[in-house]
């Protein structure tokens, strides 16, 4: 079944270290997808090669029809591909109002849309604050929001709980699904914390050793299962 976002047989690595093996993924329009996976197993370099900092050695990557995968980073962007990295890489010296600002596209003319605002709004209260200056969660909800001004249709958010208190974790599941329903976006997102994919993802996968291992919808996925795999 085709969908929104379709990775066929992917291979992708560093140097002459393939990483991610042959691996395939079809994610349909809303859906929210958990990727879990211990530390070292191909989460961010699998995310890295969607939206394009790392080249895949073959396969394909296609939004909406369209071939994404020969395609520099930015241009991903401009298709509708949005990533928020592994510790959220926020311009610390900068305002947080100019941290979403540099995600908007020229036709913006720098105005930050107010649903933006009203989705965090905390972000508009600190908008004058420095990026660096805000806490791990603050700059976790900023760099979501960077994100979003690209206006993209496909979200990509690689361990956004690391380093994050569990209480601004609940809250930002929550978000995520709002986000998902007022955008009608599709989110893909890495985890190693069960609890907080539980609270929002459609569909599970863990990825083991650059390779899918486990997948199922939300409504049969085994957790017992899952923590297996993630447990050290």
């Amino acid at each position: 079944m085709s969908g929104l976002f379709e990775i066929q047989s992917l291979r992708s690595g560093y140097g002459q270290s393939e990483v991610i093996h042959d691996v395939s993924l079809t994610v349909q329009p809303k859906e929210i997808v958990a990727v879990m996976g211990r530390n070292g197993m191909g989460k961010t370099t699998f995310f890295k090669t969607l939206i394009g900092a790392i080249k895949n050695t073959s396969g394909e990557i296609k939004l909406d029809g369209k071939n994404l995968e020969k395609m520099e980073a930015f241009k991903r962007v401009q298709n509708g591909v949005a990533y928020v990295p592994q510790g959220r890489m926020i311009f610390g010296t900068m305002s947080v109002l100019e941290n979403i600002q540099t995600g908007l596209p020229a036709s913006a003319h720098g105005r930050v849309p107010d649903d933006l605002y009203e989705l965090f709004p905390v972000l508009w209260e600190m908008r004058k604050r420095k990026g660096g200056n805000l806490s791990g969660g603050q700059q976790q909800q900023l760099a979501i929001a960077r994100a979003l001004a690209t206006n993209p249709k496909v979200l990509l958010l690689d361990e956004p709980t690391e380093g994050i208190q569990p209480s601004i974790i609940k809250d930002i599941a929550k978000t995520l699904k709002q986000i998902r329903d007022q955008r009608d976006l599709t989110i893909i997102v890495s985890e190693q914390v069960l609890s907080f994919t539980m609270a929002m993802a459609d569909r599970f996968l863990v990825i083991d050793k650059g390779q899918f291992a486990y997948e199922n919808i939300r409504e049969n996925v085994d957790e017992e299962t899952i923590s297996k795999f993630l447990s050290v």
